[in-house]
């Protein structure tokens, strides 16, 4: 909290610079030439004014958001962060470009995995489609060759019963 206290202290001495007497005084160019000391004394109420706001609103927000607790939660996701270099993402403030540039490369990761996928499915359907056809030419030699047996059967089934006939006639 030293730090913090330390950090606030000079950035509001950074603002008082920022915020010179001259610069004020330039703001004000006619009430300066006209009342020097009231100018320099409205300036000083001012930036007192303005420190004592500025660390009323710190001290409120130490006190209503547990500043420390927090604090202490940064340095630790500093510590995890350790040495990576990356940049994490941070929002553009446009949310269609945000979307975008959040979306675009899991979609594009996705139609390359679809292009895979379908690849391989292609390739698969002309392997099971070769497949069939092959499958349907040996049922057609299978058909064949049933007929083929079928017809030496009924012939055979023929000669049998001529052959039978034949020798029952001679009674």
């Amino acid at each position: 909290m030293l730090i913090f206290n330390t950090l606030v202290d000079k950035f509001l001495d950074g603002l008082v610079q920022a915020g010179s007497y001259q610069r004020f005084a330039r703001c004000y160019k006619r009430f300066y030439k006209l009342q020097p000391e009231m100018t320099r004394s409205i300036y000083d109420q001012f930036v007192f004014q303005l420190q004592n706001s500025i660390r009323d609103e710190i001290q409120e927000i130490r006190d209503e958001g547990n500043l420390e607790a927090l604090l202490d939660s940064l340095d630790k996701m500093e510590k995890e962060a350790g040495d990576r270099t990356e940049l994490a993402w941070r929002p553009s403030g446009v949310p269609e470009q945000d979307l975008r540039s959040h979306l675009v490369p899991y979609l594009l990761q996705q139609r390359d995995y679809l292009h895979k996928v379908l690849k391989e499915r292609e390739e698969e359907n002309k392997r099971l489609a070769q497949a069939v056809l092959l499958g349907r030419r040996k049922i057609q030699e299978m058909q064949k060759e049933i007929e083929t047996r079928k017809q030496a059967w009924q012939e055979l089934s023929k000669a049998q019963r001529e052959l039978i006939l034949s020798v029952e006639e001679p009674k």
